[in-house]
Order: C-alpha cells, then sequence, then structure tokens
C-alpha cells in the first residue's frame, strides 16, 4: 500500500531503541522507553498560509529527527510500526556531520 501524508502531516520510521542499559543489562520489550528519534519516511505538500499560497515543508524524506515523548499518533501500515505528525510536533533535524581535517585542526 502507498500511503501519501496530507498538509503538513509527515510520517516517521521510530529508530531502534537500545536493548541493553550501560551496565550490561538487558531490557525487556514492556520495559523499554519508546526512543524519541526517527526517521521521515514521508511527507505531505505543506500547509497553505491564508491566501492559499502553498508553504513547502522544512523535513524531507530520509531526515532523522527529534520529536516530543507524546507526539503524533501510531499507526501500523503494511505490517510496519509508524508515526505519523504535523511537522510543528518535530523538535529539530539531527545533522549527520562528519568532522573533516579543517574542522579537526
Amino acid at each position: 500500500m502507498t500511503f501519501r501524508p496530507l498538509l503538513d502531516r509527515v510520517v516517521i520510521r521510530r529508530a531502534e531503541g537500545n536493548t541493553q542499559s550501560k551496565g550490561g543489562i538487558i531490557i525487556p520489550d514492556t520495559a523499554k522507553e519508546k526512543p524519541q528519534e526517527g526517521e521521515v519516511i514521508a511527507v505531505g505538500p505543506g500547509s497553505r498560509d491564508e491566501s492559499g499560497k502553498l508553504i513547502p515543508l522544512d523535513v524531507k524524506i530520509g531526515d532523522t529527527i527529534l520529536f516530543g515523548k507524546w507526539s503524533g499518533t501510531e499507526v501500523k501500515i503494511d505490517g510496519e510500526d509508524l508515526l505519523i505528525m504535523k511537522e510543528s510536533d518535530i523538535m529539530g533535524i539531527v545533522a549527520n556531520t562528519v568532522p573533516t581535517a579543517a574542522n579537526a585542526a
């Protein structure tokens, strides 16, 4: 099934949580906290302003984002657990920068 979100909604695949604590204790699924990080897998076209002009979204497919603990609606699409939320529920985009020789000096 193909799913296309409407307006300023975004579909997110939640990142996998840690299965082991820092001390080496294995955490069961029932006790794990859900991560607040995920990957954007689909975006809507954007919202419209008062004059009807389309305002595009800042996030794009493939971005890694941070969101609030209770943000979004959990859905199951093609057997996969996903989140659908408005762009305003997203706190920020995680930049995956690799240090270069110029930055290290």
